[in-house]
């Protein structure tokens, strides 16, 4: 067995995998090592089985609807040891796939932790490698070091496998996946508090979204503890306790740390081989996903530029037909689309309103209503959609939705978006009707214009990071 490769690549993670399939159908010769389970953070212990959680909690609110529909006998019970089970062998299958695409693809799997030596180098275990290229795809964890106590809390990856849904739990953090956990865990049976220090959460999204979200949240159930300092957590026998900075102390049975994520750089020897940290710890690259060493590129979390996984899927085969495909390439990040999985779900692409002012004048358009599923069944849930527009020139600068179905429709209209549609287009497409995307093509008036540069920020909102 040879140690040389064209390419090494460290981390099976979807941006890894991605990158060490696409080099070898250029015909390089790649070695992938992983220190875990192959299919990383989204597969194993991310959007995969989260969105799988989700789909559990929707059926309470299926349930309701179903009655106004006219079902009669319509409930159940939850048992979320089921739910684990079933969990846990849909990602054993998955990653069976991942292992057999990469074996298909004649990458080599080494398993265990790399450590970069310098020069090409890496050792992995006992065994040591050179690569003419080395690519950096170790992904990111959740960090735990926002406030004291935060360490007895579990993360993101222990809340995927409960067996028991808690009978309250304390949500810490006002991020997507703070926001998310909450609207599951409260669907799914758990009095849930999400406690951040901003007067909303879901910072960095359009204002709108964010007052939205609010409101859904609590209709759902969910206490909102905003706009205070966290201090501490601390545990004992009853559960746990969150003190604020206005003497209020927060109590729950079980606590979700969703504070943020840090890149996965400790121990790599990333020091030794040269490669510069930013000053959050991410590996510093260009636009080509270069690091500050020679022959060394980063792609993902790792580098913290936009932590979604299809973003470091497309890096990581930007960098492979850039280096052995002759074809360069690189990554637009300003068209990329995202979506919050809440119950009411959220999907953004392109410019808030308020980022879009500070370029120039722009028109808002947007439509707000009871989608007719849930207005025949007596629900009081809305939809909320928003084009953001050039005052100068037409072209659509963001499209913005909370609702049913938003991730997809969304994921449509950024085609157009990235194609730098106009409202004149969105104007004669013709709709499809009855459905709620067709509100994106009927928008016919702005609901407002701004002609001069004026943030739009939220009353009280505090600029400290979450």
């Amino acid at each position: 067995m040879s140690d040389e490769f064209d390419l090494v690549v460290i981390g099976a993670g979807s941006g890894g995998v991605a990158a060490a399939r696409r080099a070898a159908a250029h015909g390089a010769r790649v070695l992938i090592v992983e220190a875990d389970r192959v299919g990383g953070t989204c597969v194993i212990r991310g959007c995969v089985p989260k969105k799988l959680m989700m789909y559990a909690a929707s059926f309470a609110q299926a349930f309701d609807e179903a009655r106004g529909y006219g079902w009669t006998d319509v409930a159940g019970r939850f048992e979320m040891h089921r739910w684990a089970d079933a969990k846990a062998a849909e990602i054993r299958r998955l990653e069976g796939i991942y292992r057999q695409l990469l074996a298909d693809s004649g990458v080599e799997l080494a398993s265990g932790r790399a450590r970069l030596l310098g020069d090409g180098a890496v050792a992995v275990g006992s065994r040591t490698v050179r690569g003419q290229r080395l690519l950096v795809a170790t992904g990111g964890a959740p960090a735990n070091d926002a406030l004291p106590g935060l360490p007895l809390a579990m993360t993101s990856n222990e809340v995927l496998d409960l067996r028991e849904v808690p009978a309250s739990l304390l949500v810490i953090g006002g991020g997507y996946i703070a926001v998310e956990f909450a609207s599951i865990l409260a669907g799914l049976g758990a009095q849930v508090t999400l406690a951040f220090r901003d007067t909303l959460p879901l910072r960095g999204f359009d204002l709108d979204l964010r007052q939205r979200l609010a409101t859904a949240l609590q209709g759902r159930g969910v206490a909102l503890a905003g706009g205070v300092a966290l201090q501490r957590l601390a545990r004992d026998a009853a559960g746990f306790a969150l003190q604020r900075g206005d003497g209020s102390v927060l109590r729950a049975a079980a606590a979700l740390n969703a504070t943020g994520r840090q890149p996965n750089t400790a121990d790599l020897g990333l020091d030794r081989a040269g490669v510069r940290l930013d000053g959050r710890g991410a590996i510093a690259v260009d636009a080509d996903s270069r690091t500050s060493a020679p022959g060394i590129w980063a792609i993902g979390d790792v580098t913290h530029r936009m932590n979604l996984t299809p973003v470091a899927i497309a890096e990581g085969r930007a960098f492979a037909d850039t280096e052995f495909g002759h074809r360069p390439s690189r990554v637009d990040h300003r068209t990329v689309a995202s979506a919050v999985f809440t119950d009411p779900p959220i999907a953004s692409v392109g410019l808030s309103e308020a980022d879009a002012v500070l370029r120039g004048p722009v028109d808002i358009f947007e439509s707000d209503f009871r989608p007719m599923k849930t207005a025949f069944a007596g629900g009081a849930s809305r939809s909320y959609m928003k084009l953001v527009v050039d005052g100068l020139d037409d072209r659509v600068l963001g499209v913005h939705m909370i609702g049913a179905d938003a991730p997809e429709i969304v994921q449509s209209l950024a085609v157009a978006l990235t194609c730098g549609a106009t409202k004149r287009d969105f104007d004669r497409t013709v709709a499809v009707h009855p459905t709620a995307a067709e509100e994106f093509v009927l928008m016919r008036q702005p609901a407002r214009r701004h002609l001069a540069a004026a943030p739009v920020t939220a009353p009280g909102a505090q600029p400290a990071p979450q």
